[in-house]
Parts: structure tokens; sequence; C-alpha cells
């Protein structure tokens, strides 16, 4: 039996196939998706699942279906698609969805994104311990098995996706899309097809073994190629989307890209446009830039802690209508306040053809500060470590909403433990490059003097 705690995450399950995750688990862990679903997230009679592209995630469908089907619920099989496809798919019918992608991981891996009706995310305080409870437990057959069906989305979810701009506003762009073997060679295309664009999408044969580059754009070497293509054709935009698609990085025509932060401000301020006074939310990891230009924009920004399903809550709670990461997850209060990195390009491209200037005009009021990047150290005791930093940092303005975050002014900083490594993950952000790299130094000897 598959080691559940290894494969367990803070917000989904992932591992390496077959050591770690094979038919078998995913058998179990649909017959204990399929029983939460029933019994803790309200009544269901049917579970939606697609997966990406990986060579491995047909069979494991394929038993996880059989768990599901064991417990008297139907599977309604949308094949290959994009997590914020399974989102909108959720959303719209109202059903729990599980989508097998293990996002940007190389290629020996899978995993399982789960959503409860109305894509209401599943973490790990949302009911992800009790699914791996469950799938601990023998569960047995539950009446007669339920039916397996497939469905087609893709084309409703273009239509939704294009629904969140004023697409009359479009002029003809070149723009150049790196999906990188991934989902986004299936669902870029069709998002575009009805679109003035002069699309140029790069390595978009579906591809789980990734043979030109990982699917991971957070990383600048994986966006390298994007780059140089953006600059050799003189397009005017370059999106870069991850595995299963539902994350988009955004370059422009100079071939320079554009952080998390920077690209939550553009899309912040013309979700304003759209609905002014909005509130407006981002973690407490991005860019300063992010609060202050909601602020000047008339919005209300609200500070979070980093993770989808914090935001998610948060949404819900405040009625918020988009959030952003700096790790470029976008989410939309229309969007069943799920993240989709293609309604983001949308927006984007919608401001860049509204404006009439290039995206590296577009882009200046909100390149205001430098920052670090993530940068993770491994620590013995990362909590221990938070706290003695917390000691010796007293004199400046800190809180713990989401591990530490220091305050001095003219540069902060944030350290977060891992949820799953003895790492600590500091992001500081300064007015300069120089500011950022001295005080980036200063935090990094703090945290491994002892």
């Amino acid at each position: 039996m598959a080691d559940l705690d290894a494969i367990f995450k803070a917000y989904d399950v992932r591992g390496t196939v077959p050591d770690q995750i094979d038919p078998d688990a995913c058998r179990r862990i649909g017959a204990a998706f399929a029983r939460f679903a029933r019994e803790d997230g309200g009544p269901a009679a049917r579970i939606l699942v697609a997966r990406d592209m990986r060579p491995s995630g047909a069979g494991l469908v394929d038993a996880f279906s059989e768990g599901v089907r064991s417990q008297g619920l139907d599977i309604v099989d949308l094949g290959l698609a994009s997590t914020d496809l399974v989102y909108f798919a959720s959303g719209t019918y109202d059903a729990p969805g599980a989508m097998f992608t293990a996002s940007h991981n190389p290629a020996q891996y899978n995993g399982i994104k789960f959503c409860l009706a109305g894509a209401k995310a599943v973490g790990e305080d949302t009911g992800l311990d009790r699914i791996k409870a469950l799938a601990g437990s023998d569960l047995p057959p539950v009446g007669s098995p339920g039916q397996r069906t497939t469905e087609d989305l893709l084309d409703r979810f273009a239509d939704h996706v294009r629904s969140f701009v004023d697409t009359s506003l479009f002029r003809p762009l070149k723009v150049v899309a790196d999906t990188a073997n991934g989902m986004g060679g299936l669902v870029v295309p069709a998002v575009f097809a009805a679109l003035p664009f002069d699309l140029e999408v790069m390595y978009g044969e579906l591809d789980g073994t990734f043979p030109n580059h990982p699917a991971d754009p957070i990383q600048p070497e994986n966006q390298r190629d994007l780059r140089a293509r953006v600059r050799e054709v003189g397009a005017d935009i370059g999106l870069a989307f991850d595995g299963d698609a539902d994350r988009v990085f955004v370059v422009d025509e100079q071939g320079e890209g554009l952080s998390g932060s920077c690209t939550t401000a553009l899309v912040a301020v013309g979700v304003l446009e759209k609905e002014p006074g909005a509130t407006i939310l981002h973690n407490l990891i991005c860019s300063k830039v992010v609060p202050e230009v909601i602020r000047e924009h008339g919005g209300t920004p609200i500070r979070t802690r980093v993770g989808h399903s914090f935001i998610k809550e948060q949404m819900a709670e405040t009625g918020a209508a988009f959030g952003g990461e700096h790790s470029a997850h976008y989410y939309f209060r229309d969007n069943f306040r799920a993240d989709s990195g293609l309604i983001a390009a949308m927006h984007v491209l919608e401001q860049l053809c509204a404006s009439g200037m290039p995206l590296s005009e577009l882009r200046k009021p909100y390149d205001r500060y430098a920052d670090s990047g993530e940068i993770n150290t491994q620590v013995d005791d990362p909590r221990a470590v938070i706290d003695r930093i917390a000691g010796e940092l007293a004199d400046a303005p800190q809180d713990r909403l989401d591990g530490l975050t220091v305050d001095r002014g003219d540069w902060w900083f944030n350290l977060r433990p891992s949820n799953t490594e003895p790492l600590l993950r500091l992001n500081l952000e300064a007015r300069t490059r120089d500011e950022c790299d001295q005080h980036t130094s200063e935090i990094l000897h703090l945290i491994t003097k002892g």
C-alpha cells in the first residue's frame, strides 16, 4: 500500500509514479474522495475527473474512477484538460472535481488536485486530511456501481474565458505562447481561435515527457526560449504557461519578464475599471506596488496568506472581485473564485490593446521596487529560526500572518517555512537592486548563523 503521508501535501496529492503513486493508491483515493464528497462535502451524485498529458495519467484516472464508482457515484470524464477547465466544469455543474496533474513537476511525477462543488478548494485543513484518512481504511463498495460517461467542455470553457474582457477592444497583435508541451497546447489555441491575434504556440505538442524544457516558468531559465522568440519575431507579448496551464507568466516585447506582482497590479487595474471600488486580494509576498496601485485606482486591497485555499476562502468572505499571488496564480470571483492563467492573460491583452502603447511602457508604473525572488534555505528547525530572527529584529514592525513579515519601511521581507520540507522561504523587497541585494545578504546571514 502506498505511503499516504508521503503523497498527501498541503494542497494536493503528488508523488512519483509508480513507486509513490500507483493504480491501487488512486483506486483507494477515488473511493475516499467519493465518500468525502458525499458525507463531508455535501450531497454529490457525480464527480468530474480530468488529466494532463503525462503518460501515467490515463491509467491512474481509470483506477480513480473505479474507486469513485465503487461508492455508487457516477464519473464524468472530461478527458485531457487544464486545471482551470476543471474548476470551470465544477462551478458550472456544481459538482466535485479531480484533476490528475503534477503541474510543473518533472515527468516521473503525477498527482491530484481536488475541489468540491462550485470549485470550492480542498486543502489540508479543508478536507484533504479527511480524504487521506479514508483512503487509508478499507471502504467496501456501496450499492450498485456508478456510471462513467465522457464530456468535452473545451469550447464552452473558451467562451467563458473570453467573457471576462471586452474583446471589441482587441486589435491585431503578435502573441507568442510557450506552452512547454503542457495542457496550454490544448486550451490556448481554443481561446485565441476567435480573437484577432496572430498567435504562435511554442512547444504546443502535448508531451508529458517535456522534451524541450520543464513546464515550470517561474524559473527564469525556462522562459529563455520564449524571450528569445519574442525578440526574434518582433512579438508584442509572450505568455509562458505551466504544465497544467493554470498559471501564466508574461514577457514584454523586449523579452523582459513581468513578475507575478506586476501582472497582479496590471490585472487589478483592469478589474477596477470594470468594477470601481472593488475589493482586491493579494498575498503577503506580493510587492508593495500591488496594494499601492489598488488604492490609487479606487479599490480596497486585502492582504492574505499564501495559498489557494486561503485566497478562495477570503474571496468568499469579502466578495473580492480578484486576487493575485506573486507565484502567478490569479483568482477571479466570477470564475467561481478559482484561478486561471488564461483569464489573466485576457486582462493583460485588453489593457495592452486599450493603451495603444508597448507592454514595456505599460508596465513601467508597476515596476517600482526590486525583489529577491524566493530563496530557499535548508535549516534543521525552520520555526525556531523564525522565532530567533523575530527576536533579533524586535525593534521593527512585524507580523505572523504567514511565517514572519518584517517591515523596515524602505525594505521588507517575509520568511515562511515549507509545508513539506525543512526549508525557509525568503522573499525580500527594497527600493533599488543594490539595496535589495545588500539586505538579502543580511537576512540570509541571520538565517544561517545558527
